[in-house]
């Protein structure tokens, strides 16, 4: 039979923490992170180093005692993402490590970036450190780095005031009796809806009204996927709808049907509300449904 293998457990401690002096250098870089501020040193090349060393690694030769205030922006040089923080980490949330070059400097460190999501962070991107409240001359006196704000969300609300004239009062008036009222003109022809008094397309006085039936085709669509109140469900499609007897299309939404079965030439009806409840808006429309009819060839 094998033998069982040998294990020793070892457990290496220092109690109360290990414990060394931080030297000129690096002792400036650290009382300098207590004050909020990022500092390098330069070396005999005239390189900045950061985080500073007491010896410039390209050469081996001492660094000057010239300090200098980097920062506080920089750019990332390399990342890598943490889907998973684990109990040592700087934030219990996905974060990226990476290091990042600060203005001023030539070297990078090595410090917490985040985010948000992998997607936000690419090399060249800009970012600010975000300090603690509380610092104590720690590199953790600086919580993490943030993205550059590239975006803000800010409410907008307008209040306006529209006077209805006199050709689209007409329209309104004939969708509260359940109609939709065009117009031909006598020079091209052509029959517009909503009605209107003058032709779009050649000037001329437009006379007749017309009552169009509240059956159409569908001509283009687009799919919704954003909330709107007056849909009946999301997403919902928007849709021109070229009335039966009518040159020119109108936009109305559509229901009844899911929007992926929505299509060009699909024909469809108005659905109305209650005559009770009509008032001079399109309101009266809640939508156009499908008739079931055989789709109509554009």
């Amino acid at each position: 039979m094998p033998s069982e293998p040998l294990v020793a457990e070892h457990i290496l401690e220092f109690p109360g923490g290990y414990a060394r002096t931080t030297g000129p250098v690096i002792g400036r870089f650290l009382t300098e992170l207590r004050g909020g501020r990022i500092v390098g040193v330069r070396t005999a090349e005239g390189k900045v180093l950061v985080p500073p060393l007491e010896y410039d690694p390209a050469s081996g030769e001492a660094v000057t005692e010239e300090f200098v205030e980097v920062g506080p922006a920089g750019t990332v040089t390399a990342w890598a993402w943490v889907d998973e923080p684990r109990g040592g980490h700087p934030l219990d949330r996905p974060f990226a490590w990476a290091t990042i070059k600060l203005d001023g400097a030539d070297t990078a460190l090595v410090h917490a970036v985040d985010a948000g999501n992998a997607k936000a962070l690419r090399i060249g991107s800009r970012v600010w450190p975000v300090w603690r409240s509380e610092r104590t001359g720690h590199i953790t006196d600086i919580s993490y780095f943030a993205p550059e704000v590239t975006k803000i969300v800010s409410p907008v609300r307008a209040e306006y005031r529209l006077q209805v004239g006199g050709s689209l009062l007409t329209f309104l008036e004939g969708v509260e009796r359940g109609v939709f009222l065009g117009g031909r003109c006598p020079s091209c022809e052509k029959v517009y809806v909503p009605y209107r008094v003058f032709c779009p397309a050649c000037g001329g006085p437009i006379a007749d009204q017309l009552e169009l039936p509240d059956t159409g085709t569908i001509t283009t669509y687009a799919i919704n996927n954003l909330p709107d109140p007056r849909a009946p469900e999301v997403p919902f499609v928007s849709a021109y709808i070229l009335l039966d007897g009518a040159d020119i299309p109108m936009i109305a939404l559509v229901g009844g049907v899911p929007a992926h079965e929505v299509r060009q030439g699909m024909r469809v009806r108005a659905e109305w509300v209650p005559e009770g409840e009509r008032t001079k808006s399109m309101a009266n429309v809640r939508w156009f449904a499908p008739t079931g009819e055989p789709d109509v060839e554009l």
